[in-house]
Parts: structure tokens; C-alpha cells; sequence
């Protein structure tokens, strides 16, 4: 009997898994953001503000324009250890990612990326400081504005260009609380499949509103507690 009530929890558990991810392919789309001017983000270490993250919408009949720019500085006893500072622009035919490019400065080292989409291959076109290439239509530039990071297997790096292998896991629901307000969210954990080194791995948690199709929050670990925690959005 007990085995039997084990078998039909867990069946209810999958379905319940399934349930959530179906509900957010079928919300991925760049139209879901149409009313959006901005989002920002701010991002803290160890519990202390140290920068922000910057998205801009501009749309104009079916295309859109989304704009990110970010700058934070880590600095201990007066000295900067670490500093990050990028502008990028990712521009959208409806649904469709046609061209990505960016330019970062980390800790004084220029990184690029320039990404075209080829329709006579049916692929991006990457030139970029850490990888030259193709890759495939279902990789998803890694900026936290857009939850279709959450639906695919593998992302592009906004900084580098790298491609990086992803594992999505749904945790469960959870109510989190951001500059007073409470919100109803899916807790997902995102990881990398490849076996990379600690400072190349992924693993993310992100905290998902399905309401208004934003990722409220993500945390890491890394030299540190990191997060990113979106503030306001037009």
C-alpha cells in the first residue's frame, strides 16, 4: 500500500515537472516583452550593492531592439579586485534573433562578440574573442532579461561568444520577497553539461514570475554569494 501511494506521488511529481516547462515553451516570445521600455537589475556581492544590469527595448514594426548594458566593481580594502563593464545590443525580427554584438572590458581585457544569423545555413555566424564559428539556431544569448534561457540546451556567452551545453531543472514554486514586494515564482536551477572547469561551469539559480514572464532573481557562488535582483521594470 505504502509503495503504491509512493508510485502515485511521484507520477504526480513528473506530471507537475512537465506541466511547467510546457507552460513555458509555449510563453516564449520576444512579443511577450512588446510593452517593455526597461528592466534593471541590480547586482550585489555578498549582500552589498556593487553595480547594475540595464535592458532597453526599442521596437519599431517587427523588429526589436534590446539593448543591455552592465558595470560593477568588486574592490576590498580601497583596491579593485575585479571590474566589468559592457554594452550590447540584441536585435529581433518578430521571434527570430538575426544579430547580436557586444563589447566588454573585464579588468582592463577588451572582449567582442559579432553575431549574424545566415539563412541560406540556418545558423549564427559568431565571430568573437573566444570562439569563431557556427552554432545553432536554438542557442540563446545568456542575458537574464530573456526566460528563454530556462527552455534551451545551450547559450551563448554575451561577454565571449562561447557556447556553453545547459541543464535547466525546475525546483519548484516558491514566494520570494525584492524591494517589498512579494511575488509568486518557478525556482529553476541551470548547469552545465560539459564537464568545464570551476570557473567555466555554470550553475545558476533563477527564480522565474510567469506572470509577467520575467526572471526576478539569480544567484551563484563564485569568489563569493552573487545576485542579480531586478528592481523595476517599465
Amino acid at each position: 500500500m505504502m509503495m503504491k501511494i509512493k508510485q502515485i506521488l511521484k507520477i504526480i511529481f513528473y506530471i507537475i515537472l512537465i506541466n511547467s516547462f510546457e507552460n513555458l515553451n509555449a510563453e516564449a516570445h520576444i512579443s511577450h516583452y512588446k510593452n517593455l521600455k526597461k528592466i534593471e537589475m541590480e547586482i550585489f556581492r555578498n549582500d552589498k550593492l556593487i553595480g547594475y544590469n540595464y535592458y532597453f527595448f526599442k521596437k519599431n514594426k517587427n523588429t526589436t531592439l534590446v539593448i543591455n548594458q552592465i558595470k560593477f566593481a568588486v574592490n576590498i580594502l580601497g583596491a579593485t579586485l575585479f571590474e566589468v563593464e559592457g554594452y550590447g545590443e540584441e536585435l529581433y525580427n518578430e521571434d527570430q534573433l538575426i544579430s547580436f554584438n557586444s563589447k566588454t572590458v573585464q579588468n582592463k581585457k577588451e572582449k567582442f562578440v559579432k553575431l549574424t544569423l545566415d539563412n541560406s545555413i540556418k545558423k549564427f555566424k559568431i565571430n568573437a574573442s573566444s570562439y569563431t564559428g557556427n552554432a545553432d539556431l536554438n542557442n540563446v544569448v545568456g542575458n537574464w532579461w530573456n526566460h528563454k534561457l530556462l527552455q534551451t540546451d545551450s547559450q551563448i556567452s554575451p561577454i565571449s561568444g562561447s557556447i556553453k551545453k545547459q541543464i535547466v531543472t525546475f525546483v519548484g514554486k516558491e514566494k520570494i520577497e525584492l524591494y517589498g514586494k512579494t511575488y509568486n515564482t518557478e525556482h529553476f536551477r541551470l548547469v552545465s553539461k560539459d564537464n568545464l572547469p570551476d570557473n567555466k561551469k555554470l550553475d545558476f539559480q533563477i527564480w522565474y514570475d510567469k506572470k509577467n514572464k520575467m526572471i526576478l532573481k539569480v544567484s551563484y557562488s563564485r569568489m563569493g554569494k552573487w545576485e542579480y535582483k531586478l528592481k523595476n521594470f517599465e
